[in-house]
Parts: structure tokens; C-alpha cells; sequence
């Protein structure tokens, strides 16, 4: 099973010519289908795979799928007539496998669409390495691990059942229940127990309902065979035969994420760079390079976005000057009646930026971006070196954004996609850990790494804070002196000097309270406590891994500070999240 975890079978695409964003389906279903329910089932099958290519039109629709006879196997045929790729993920090794279907027809057709598969991953032993053949609590608890790695990787769930909870561990129903409530029954070691009790946008089943060629396979309660329908975990989800919207929401912001990737691909070069850019010539663990293509996708966009969002900031505060100055000098000179024109002309303009910016939605994918970008930033340098719980088949970033807005979580599902993909099982060749630390960590005044990003940006943001504050300060003291100079000379300067001094003493303290506003909004402040916050972090895990060559706690620290790194990656993104542009402001 080793080679087969890290190797590419059977003609599978390589990790190179992989798409980077797909909507994931898991598909878990019964194997013991009744043939005359099969064509029923065909019909709905298609019409969610029509739909959701209908409806999420720059997603590539992808089933992940152990081609399992029954309702695996039909949901696949059905997939590969609309052109949907295929994931087949094996429970174990091959050979294994396939002693586990009941024909040497059902064999064939397993194989045949195995070898029509884009992508094939094995999944390693639980306990370790096993003899063949495996017990049955064996293989139960690799087809428990599957549904957690089916579960864990995917958008949503495509469940075909009978609507009853499995009796065995790893059947169709104990994976609809891990979908919903993260609790696989007989299988331990998530290393994520904090998302139980958390809101979960992961928990979207699609259910097709089905009866089973057995005495009692009748549906469940009041299901009919051959109904579909939308679920979740959440209480306000109502089951109903449309896609919920809370979840509709969701995939829309990862299909503007694959939208943005598909039009801006200049963008995206000029603004970006690779992590591996300076990478040793070193066996990559698997998934690290579309790690680092989609980290590569979500910071070149949002460095875009920044600089829209700091442009429209900067125009918006200007006019608003400009609209008090001209104001004034209107109502202090008697000006004439195209100033009004002026003024006018300069509100639309502030308005219309504030409509094209929030249609285009540049603030929130800025921010959605950078966050998307640090979070697959600890998730490749954790890949690297070897940081990730090598024997969990699931996500191993599930507490990132978990208890933040649900529709956060499409961000989660794209780390989902990279984390598909990792190795499990296997530990990467030990020298890509101190690697990593130079690369991540690095110093403060070496330029490299996060240590120098952030201990050069708090100086930077604390020296234009700053400045803020003095400019700020000068504009209202000349609006004062101003002021005092008008009381001096009223009764000796001329109507035109005292009016002039009067637009002078208005619009002087306008500028430093709109400097002051612009300042706000960019979160100054609050940015150099941040900046100084993971300043020390990063300081801290250099000075404790300089003092300290044991990888087991070189680890352990690299761990520590992804985590800090993630927590406040999220808090940043909620802090500004409440700041959006607002022409209120004009």
C-alpha cells in the first residue's frame, strides 16, 4: 500500500496538470440495490449533477467515490456521461479490495472504472501495517476511515440510502452521521475533537433515497423510494428539495474564488510568488505543489483586492475634502451656481465608486483572500515538515475559521482540496523541517520569512501611524491659528481676506478629522498590535527552536505557532470584516 499511497496509478493525472478548485462530491452509498429502483435512481442522479453544473458553472464538478458496487458504481456511470471527474479512493490496497465484491461481473466493472479515473489514492491501514487478509473489525474500520476521508474532502454528500442508521461501523448510515455530527463510530484518533461542538459548514448531504434487496430493506419511515432531497445538521435547514441557502451562499464565494483564478491569471502572476521558490532538491510529500499553486492564486488576488480597496479608500476621503472645501468657499464667496454642480459631480463620484466596489465585492475578497492565502500558508509548511497527524484520513485544519460566519467555510473547502491530496502514512524526508523553519520562521534581519514580515511592518505601520498623528494634529492647530488670526484682524482685513481665513479656519480641521477617519478604517492602531502580537510569537518559536534540535519538538513548536498563526488570521479577518467601505462616510 506504500507505493501505492505515494506513486500515481494506473495512468493517473499528475499532481501538475491537476485543476486547483473542483466542487467536490463524496459519495457514499448501499451495495445492494434493488435492479428495478436503478433507473429511478439514474434520473435523480442526473439531475443534481445537471444542476449543480447549472447552477456553479465555473466549478468542475468532481466525485470522489470508492467505486463500490451499488450505488457508488451508478452514481459514477452517471458522472462519467456529464464529463465529471473521478477520485476513486480505496479503503485499502487494490488487491484487497476487491475481495470484497460479490461477482467476478461487479470485479470487472469495478476495474473499468477504476482505469477511467482521473485520480486514485489509497488509503493506508489503521492499525498500522496488517496482514492479508484483513479481519472483518479490520476492514470495518478501513471503510470507517474512508467515510472520514469521503466526508472530510468534499462539498457535499451525495448519500444513496435507505434513510436507516448502520448497525456495522463504516456503513452508508455511520457516514451520514459523521457528515452531520463529526462522530465516526469504532474509529479513533481525530486530533480535532474542538469542532464537535462548533457550527460545521461541512455537513450538506444531497439524499437520494433507495430501498435494499434484503428482507426489511424498505426505506426508513416515511421516505419513498426514489425522492431526493437537501439536508444538514443545522436546525433552520428544513430538509427540502432545493440546495439551502446558507449553503447556495457558500458555494458561490468558492466559485467567484475559481472565477477570479480563471480571469485574472496575469493578475495573479505579477502579484505572487511560490513558497518553493527557493526549495532544495528534495522528494515533495504529496499535495504540497497545489498547496502552493492555490496559496500562489489566493495572495496575488488579494494583494489585487488590497490595492483596490486602499485606492478606493484613499479617492472616497479625498472628495470628501474636496466636497467640504468646495462647500465652503461656495458659501463664504457667494460662488457661482456651477460649484453646486461641482459638488454634486464629486458626491456621485464617491457614490459610484462605493457601488462599483461593492458590486465587484473588492473588500470582501481582499480580506477572504489573505485569509484563504495565510491559512494555506500553514498548511504547506505544516505539510512539509511532517507536522500533520500522518494517521488521520480527514481534515487536519478543521478548527481554521470553525467558529467564525458560516459562509467563511468555503475558504476551509479550498484548503480541502490541497489537503485531499496529502500524504498519509508516511513521514516527508527529515530535511525538509529545518527547510521549513528558515522558510517560515527565518529571522528579523536576514528578509526572509514571517519573523522579518512582521517585525518590518510594525516598524512601517508605527512610523505612518505617526505621522498620522502629527499631520492630523498640525491641520487642527492651523485651524486654530486660523481662527485666532481672523479675531486679530477682523476689523482690517477686507471682506475677500476675512472670508478666505474662514475657509481656511473650516477646512483645516476637516482634513485632520477625515485623516483621522481614513486612519480608522484602516485599523492602524489595531494592525501594529497584531503585527507586534506575532512579532513576539515568531520570535519565540525561533528562540525555542534555536535552543533545541530534537525534531519531535521542533515540531511541536511549528504546530504551536501554525495555530497561533491560524487563530489570529482569523481574528484579523473578523476585525475588518466590520470596517467595510461605506459612502456614508462622504
Amino acid at each position: 500500500w506504500r507505493a501505492a499511497l505515494n506513486g500515481v496509478l494506473n495512468g493517473t493525472m499528475p499532481e501538475g496538470a491537476r485543476q486547483e478548485l473542483y466542487l467536490s462530491v463524496g459519495v457514499t452509498g448501499h451495495r445492494d440495490l434493488l435492479p428495478g429502483e436503478i433507473p429511478g435512481i439514474e434520473k435523480r442522479l442526473t439531475d443534481f449533477f445537471r444542476g449543480l453544473q447549472h447552477d456553479f458553472p465555473d466549478l468542475p464538478l468532481q466525485l470522489i467515490t470508492p467505486l463500490a458496487e451499488g450505488g457508488d458504481q451508478v452514481a459514477a456511470e452517471v458522472a462519467l456521461s456529464l464529463g465529471i471527474s473521478i477520485v476513486a479512493v480505496l479503503p485499502m490496497v487494490q488487491v484487497e479490495y476487491e475481495r470484497d465484491f460479490s461477482s467476478p461481473a461487479e470485479l470487472e466493472n469495478f476495474r473499468r472504472l477504476l482505469g477511467l479515473s482521473d485520480e486514485i489514492i489509497v488509503l493506508p491501514p489503521v492499525a498500522g501495517d496488517l496482514e492479508t487478509p484483513y479481519s472483518k473489525h479490520e476492514r470495518a474500520l478501513q471503510y470507517s476511515q474512508l467515510g472520514v476521508f469521503t466526508s472530510d474532502h468534499c462539498q457535499i454528500l451525495l448519500a444513496i440510502w435507505d434513510g436507516k442508521q448502520g448497525e456495522h461501523i463504516g456503513g452508508t448510515g455511520n457516514v451520514v452521521k459523521y457528515h452531520l455530527s463529526g462522530v465516526m463510530d469504532g474509529l479513533e484518533g481525530d486530533p480535532t475533537p474542538a469542532g464537535l461542538l462548533a457550527d460545521n459548514e461541512n455537513d450538506l448531504v444531497h439524499h437520494i433515497v433507495c430501498s435494499r434487496d434484503r428482507p426489511g430493506g424498505a426505506p426508513a419511515g416515511d421516505l419513498e423510494p426514489g425522492e431526493a432531497a437537501w439536508f444538514s445538521s443545522r436546525p433552520e435547514v428544513d430538509r427540502s428539495d432545493s440546495l439551502p441557502g446558507i449553503y447556495g451562499n457558500l458555494l458561490e464565494n468558492l466559485q467567484r474564488f475559481a472565477k477570479d483564478r480563471n480571469e485574472k491569471p496575469v493578475v495573479i502572476e505579477r502579484n505572487s510568488s511560490s513558497l518553493l521558490a527557493n526549495a532544495p532538491e528534495l522528494e515533495r510529500p504529496t499535495g504540497v505543489e497545489l498547496t502552493d499553486r492555490l496559496f500562489r492564486v489566493a495572495d496575488g488576488l488579494a494583494i489585487h483586492y488590497q490595492a483596490r480597496v486602499i485606492g478606493s479608500l484613499r479617492t472616497l476621503h479625498v472628495l470628501a475634502v474636496l466636497m467640504g472645501l468646495v462647500f465652503l468657499v461656495y458659501s463664504e464667496f457667494d460662488g457661482s451656481p456651477w460649484m453646486i454642480l461641482v459638488f454634486l459631480g464629486l458626491f456621485f463620484g464617491g457614490v459610484s465608486l462605493y457601488i462599483i466596489g461593492g458590486s465587484h465585492e473588492w473588500h470582501r475578497k481582499y480580506l477572504d483572500y489573505r485569509a484563504l492565502a495565510e491559512g494555506l500558508r500553514v498548511q504547506l509548511y505544516w505539510n512539509l515538515s511532517g507536522v500533520v497527524e500522518k494517521k488521520w484520513a480527514g481534515f487536519a485544519y478543521d478548527n481554521f475559521l470553525l467558529k467564525q460566519d458560516a459562509e467563511l467555510g468555503w475558504i476551509r473547502h479550498v484548503m480541502r482540496q490541497a489537503s485531499m491530496y496529502r500524504e498519509r502514512g508516511e513521514e516527508p524526508d527529515p530535511a525538509w523541517l529545518p527547510w521549513a523553519v528558515g522558510e517560515w520562521i527565518g529571522s528579523s534581519d536576514n528578509g526572509r520569512g514571517q519573523l522579518n514580515y512582521y517585525a518590518r511592518n510594525e516598524t512601517r505601520n508605527m512610523q505612518r501611524f505617526r505621522r498620522t498623528q502629527r499631520l492630523g494634529t498640525l491641520c487642527l492647530w492651523v485651524g486654530i491659528g486660523t481662527a485666532v488670526v481672523l479675531f486679530l484682524t477682523s476689523s482690517v482685513a477686507s471682506e475677500n481676506q476675512r472670508n478666505l481665513l474662514l475657509v481656511l479656519m473650516g477646512v483645516m480641521p476637516l482634513i485632520a478629522g477625515v485623516w483621522d477617519a481614513y486612519a480608522h478604517k484602516k485599523a492602524e492602531k489595531e494592525l501594529i498590535r497584531q503585527y507586534g502580537f506575532m512579532r513576539r510569537v515568531f520570535a519565540k518559536a525561533r528562540m525555542l527552536l534555536d535552543g533545541n534540535e530534537s525534531p519531535a519538538f521542533q515540531r511541536q513548536v511549528l504546530q504551536a505557532l501554525g495555530q497561533a498563526a491560524l487563530d489570529e488570521d482569523a481574528e484579523w479577518l473578523l476585525m475588518h470584516r466590520e470596517r467595510p467601505l461605506e459612502h456614508g462616510r462622504l
